[in-house]
C-alpha cells in the first residue's frame, strides 16, 4: 500500500468513525446531564490538571508534558510540542530539520541551530551538537517515540544535568511496553494513522509491546512521517519546509526484586536533495544548495538497585552513547560562488559523537524533624568531532561530580542546595597542523527555598551560578579556550493550589515566576560581552468537577546587550511576549474538546518592529472505552483556524497557514 492509499484510508477511516463516536458521545453525554449541579465523577481524569498539571510543590520552574497531551497536540516535532511551554520559543518549529529550541533567549537563535545552554536528553544520552553555522540541530525525532517530555527552564535545576545550562533541559522519556500492556504478561499492539491538510502531510506510528513474564518487557516502535512545502497564511508556499522522517524505537527491561536492567535504543534520519545549505533559510542563496543526509541515533543501558529495605540506596548506572552525523555534497552550479571557494565549505561531512557514564545515588534520610532527599553522582563525558572545513575536530573528555539535596524542615520550608564540579580537556589539531590541548574546570552551585502556607499559598527564591566551559569549536581561538562564559540566575515567585476555590469541589493552581540571568565573558556570539534578561512566567489551570477546565500560561521577557566596546542594546534573541489560554469541555471519559488562542504580542527589537499575531486552534479528542470501538481514538485538529499570514520573531520562515489534521489510533 502507497503513501498516498493510507492518506486515503485515514481519511475515510475517520468519517466512518465519526458516527459510531457520536453515538457513543450522545449516551455518555446523557450520564453527564447532571452537570454542574451535580458535581458528578468524570472517571479517571485527574481533576485540576486540565490538559496539564501546574508544577506548585516545587521552586523549579519545571513543566511536565505527558503521553495524553502528547497525542493531542498532534505536533510534527518535538520543538512543536513543547512551544506552550512558558519561556520556550521556537526557531521554525513546525520542520525537525532547520529548527531549533529556544529557553529564556538561549538555545536555537538565527545563526545557529545551539548554543550549547539548553540541554537535551533522550534516556539519559546528551543529544545535539555544536555550532555549525545555520545547520546543528539540538534535536530531530518523532514525538510518537515518547511518554513524557519534561521542560526545566534556567539554571536552578541543571545541575544534575550538565554544565552552562543557562537556557534549560529538555529530558524525553521513551515509551515503555507496560505502559500498553498494564505490567501483566501479554502482547499488545497499536496502530496510529495521521493525515494534514495544508500539502498533503502524513504520519504513521506502530508500537508492539510484548511482556512473556512479569519481570521482562520488549517494545518497539517505528513512525514515519512526511509533508510537501507547507502553505502560509496567503497562500504562498514555504519554501525549504518538506520533509520525510522516519524514526524507530527498539527497548527491552528485565527486573527481579531489587535488580533492574534497561536498554533502549532511538534512531531518526532524514534524506533533503537539492535543498538550501542554510537549513534556516528559505533558499540556496550565497551557500547554494546540498544533497544532505542526516541520522542521529541515541543508546541507554541503565542499571537500577533498589533495595526495598534500606532507603539510604537506590543505585543507577547509565552508559548513553548519543551520534549526529551530516553527510553533505554541493549540487554544482547552485551558489554564484566560485565552487573551488563554496564546495569545501557546504560539501563538508560533520559528525558528532557523546559517550556518557553517571553513576548516581539518591538516598531518603530522615534526622529528626529534617528529612533529605539526597542525590549525588559522578560522570564521566567524552565528545568526539570529526574534524572538517568551517567546523574544527577534536576530543573533549570531562569529569563530574554532582550533588543536589532537597531538605524538608517539617514546618513548610524547604531548602534545595545542589554543586557540580566539571573538568575538562580538549585536545585537536590547528589549522596550521600544530596538535593543542586545553584544561578547564569549575565549580557550579546554587539553593532554593520555599516556603508553603496552609491555605494553598507558597513563596519561593533561588540563586544558581554556572559555567559554560570552552568547546571545540572554539580551538583554533586561544583566548576563547581559556575563557569560560559565567552565568547567574536569581529567581523568585509565588504560586496557589487549592481545592474548593469557587465552588466545593473546583481546583485551582497557579504559579508565577520571575527571573534575572546575567551571561558574562561571552564567547558564544559575535562582537558581545554580556548579556541581560529579566522576565516573567505564568502557568495556571483551573478545572471544575463537571470536566470544564481552562488553561493558562504566559511569558514576558526583556533583554539587553552590551557589545565588546561598551555599547547597549536590546539582545536580538530574547523571545517575543507571548500568552496562550485553552478553554475546554471533558465529556465523561470521551471526549475532550478544547479551543486555544495565542497571542504573541508586537517586538520592537533595536528600533525594528516585528508584527504580532494572534493565532486560534481547535482541538477535539474521542475517546471509546467500551463495544466494539474500545481502544480507539480519534483527534481532529484545526491549526491557526483563521488562516493568519505571519512569521514568529525569531524564525527564519513564514508560519504554516490554516492545517486539519486528523489522527486515528488503536489499541490491539
Amino acid at each position: 500500500m502507497n503513501i498516498t492509499t493510507y492518506r486515503r484510508a485515514a481519511l475515510l477511516g475517520a468519517t466512518a468513525l465519526i458516527s459510531s463516536f457520536a453515538l457513543q458521545a450522545a449516551a455518555q453525554a446523557a450520564d453527564q446531564q447532571a452537570g454542574e449541579d451535580g458535581e458528578e465523577f468524570i472517571g479517571t481524569v485527574e481533576l485540576g490538571e486540565s490538559k496539564r498539571d501546574v508544577q506548585t510543590d516545587t521552586a523549579t520552574p519545571v513543566t511536565r508534558i505527558d503521553k495524553d497531551e502528547i497525542n493531542d497536540r498532534q505536533a510534527s516535532s518535538i520543538a512543536e510540542l513543547i512551544d506552550s511551554v512558558p519561556g520556550v520559543s521556537l526557531v521554525n518549529g513546525s520542520t525537525p530539520i532547520g529548527s531549533g529550541i529556544n529557553i529564556r533567549g538561549f538555545g536555537a537563535n538565527g545563526t545557529y541551530g545551539t548554543d550549547q545552554k539548553v540541554a537535551i536528553q533522550i534516556d539519559g544520552a546528551s543529544v545535539g551538537s555544536e555550532e555549525i553555522y545555520r545547520v546543528g540541530t539540538q534535536l530531530f525525532t518523532d514525538p510518537y517515540l515518547y511518554k513524557n517530555v519534561e521542560v526545566i527552564r534556567g539554571t536552578v535545576g541543571s545541575f544534575e544535568y550538565g554544565s552552562g545550562i543557562i537556557g534549560g533541559v529538555v529530558r524525553l522519556e521513551t515509551i515503555d511496553a507496560s505502559d500498553m500492556t498494564g505490567g501483566e504478561p501479554g502482547f499488545k499492539l497499536g496502530q496510529t494513522l495521521g493525515a494534514y491538510s495544508n500539502e498533503g502531510g502524513f504520519s504513521t506510528s506502530t508500537t508492539a509491546a510484548w511482556q512473556p513474564t512479569q519481570n521482562l518487557e520488549f517494545v518497539g516502535n517505528y513512525s514515519y512521517r512526511e509533508q510537501g512545502d507547507q502553505e502560509d497564511g496567503d497562500g504562498n508556499a514555504i519554501l525549504n519546509s518538506a520533509f520525510e522522517l522516519p524514526s524507530w524505537l527498539l527497548k527491552g527491561k528485565y527486573s527481579t526484586g531489587a535488580h533492574s536492567l534497561t536498554a533502549s535504543y532511538t534512531e531518526t534520519e532524514t534524506q533533503e536533495r537539492d535543498k538550501p545549505y542554510d537549513s534556516f533559510g528559505t533558499t540556496g542563496g550565497s551557500f547554494g544548495n546540498v544533497d544532505r543526509d542526516t541520522k542521529s541515533r541515541s543508546g541507554s543501558l541503565r542499571y537500577n538497585y533498589n533495595p526495598f529495605e534500606n532507603d539510604l540506596v537506590n543505585i543507577d548506572a547509565i552508559l548513553s552513547y548519543a551520534d549526529q552525523k551530516i553527510d553533505a555534497e554541493y549540487v554544482a552550479g547552485s551558489s554564484p560562488l566560485p565552487p573551488f571557494i563554496i564546495e569545501p565549505i557546504v560539501g563538508a561531512d560533520n559528525r558528532y559523537e557523546t559517550t556518557k557514564l553517571t553513576v548516581k545515588n539518591t538516598a531518603f534520610i530522615q534526622t529528626g524533624s529534617l528529612v533529605h532527599d539526597l542525590r549525588t553522582g559522578i560522570e564521566y563525558i567524552k565528545k568526539d568531532r570529526k574534524d572538517a572545513n568551517s567546523a574544527p575536530g577534536g576530543t573533549d573528555d570531562r569529569l563530574a561530580a554532582f550533588i543536589v539535596d532537597q531538605i524538608e524542615f517539617g514546618n513548610g520550608w524547604v531548602f534545595s542546595p545542589a554543586l557540580r564540579y566539571e573538568t575538562s580537556e580538549i585536545e585537536g589539531t590547528l589549522d596550521n597542523g600544530a596538535d593543542v590541548s586545553y584544561d578547564n574546570d569549575a565549580l557550579m552551585g546554587g539553593a532554593s527555598l520555599r516556603y508553603e502556607f496552609t491555605n494553598g499559598f507558597s513563596l519561593f527564591g533561588s540563586y544558581a551560578y554556572t559555567e559554560s566551559l570552552p568547546i571545540i569549536d572554539d580551538l583554533q581561538n586561544p583566548a576563547f579556550m581559556m575563557q569560560p562564559e559565567i552565568g547567574k540566575t536569581v529567581e523568585f515567585g509565588g504560586s496557589y493550589d487549592r481545592v474548593g476555590v469557587f465552588g466545593p469541589n473546583d481546583l485551582l493552581a497557579l504559579k508565577v515566576n520571575y527571573y534575572q540571568t546575567d551571561l558574562e565573558d561571552n564567547t558564544s556570539y559575535s562582537g558581545v560581552d554580556s548579556i541581560e534578561l529579566h522576565g516573567f512566567e505564568i502557568e495556571g489551570s483551573y478545572a471544575r468537577r463537571s470536566g470544564f477546565y481552562i488553561d493558562l500560561n504566559a511569558n514576558i521577557v526583556d533583554g539587553e546587550q552590551t557589545s565588546l566596546a561598551g555599547a547597549v542594546s536590546d539582545w536580538v534573541n530574547a523571545p517575543a511576549d507571548t500568552v496562550r489560554l485553552t478553554v475546554g469541555q471533558r465529556v465523561s471519559r470521551f471526549a475532550d474538546i478544547s479551543a486555544e488562542v495565542l497571542h504573541a504580542a508586537d517586538t520592537e527589537v533595536n528600533g525594528t518592529n516585528n508584527e504580532g499575531y494572534t493565532v486560534l486552534n481547535l482541538r477535539t479528542t474521542l475517546t471509546a472505552h467500551e463495544g466494539v470501538l474500545e481502544g480507539t481514538s480519534l483527534r481532529l485538529g484545526v491549526e491557526n483556524l483563521l488562516d493568519e499570514s505571519f512569521t514568529p520573531y525569531l524564525s527564519t520562515r513564514p508560519a504554516p497557514g490554516r492545517n486539519l489534521k486528523v489522527t486515528i489510533s488503536k489499541a490491539f
